[in-house]
């Protein structure tokens, strides 16, 4: 048996420290030692989970194999992609437990049952901020008023123009993207989207 702890943060603000507390505070009460921090760092929850480190645990999910996060918009934003991770867990004999919500999920009808509302509640909050940003976007547009990038921003290859070098030695030496750009003092994002593109 594995016991995975999995922490994912899709901006700046928010920090992977306090879901670390969370889940280590659940892993005790369970009476269960972590075994692998997975971290999704600056990852949006919109992103397919195979392209996220998420994808590594469900690849490797054995029978008795537990995950314990945050709460399940953790997982993802989308209702069919929360479905369909918690499924690769049911169907491998693998249980899920969130701090937030304080649910256990595995292989029985009130398991599925819960994801699917949850699932559907963390899609329709994404779908209304979608909507609140569409309307604030109109809105400023309506009044005359600039959206979009600052005028005279910069793009990440300027920001981070000349290192490459620098980020690529730092990355093997097991340096988070998020402490990377606290060295290089720009936003985690322009570090991950710099990172992408090399």
């Amino acid at each position: 048996m594995t016991v995975y702890a999995y922490l994912r943060v899709s901006t700046d603000a928010q920090d992977t420290e306090n879901q670390r507390i969370g889940v280590n505070n659940k892993a005790l009460a369970l009476g269960l030692t972590i075994d692998k921090y997975i971290i999704d760092d600056g990852v949006s929850g919109t992103k397919e989970p195979e392209k996220r480190a998420l994808g590594g645990i469900l690849r490797k999910l054995k029978a008795g194999d537990i995950i314990i996060c945050s709460e399940i918009s953790r997982l993802g934003r989308k209702l069919f992609m929360v479905m369909e991770i918690l499924q690769k867990c049911m169907n491998c004999g693998a249980k899920l437990y969130t701090v937030k919500d304080n649910y256990e999920l595995g292989d029985n009808i009130q398991s599925k049952c819960l994801a699917f509302a949850f699932g559907l509640s963390a899609e329709i909050e994404r779908d209304l901020i979608s909507q609140r940003t569409k309307e604030a976007m109109a809105r400023r547009r309506a009044c005359g008023l600039h959206t979009g990038r600052k005028p005279g921003a910069k793009n990440f290859h300027r920001k981070l123009d000349g290192k490459a070098p620098i980020i690529q030695k730092l990355l093997s030496d097991g340096i988070s993207r998020r402490q990377i750009a606290k060295k290089l003092k720009v936003a985690p994002t322009t570090v991950n989207t710099f990172v992408n593109n090399l």
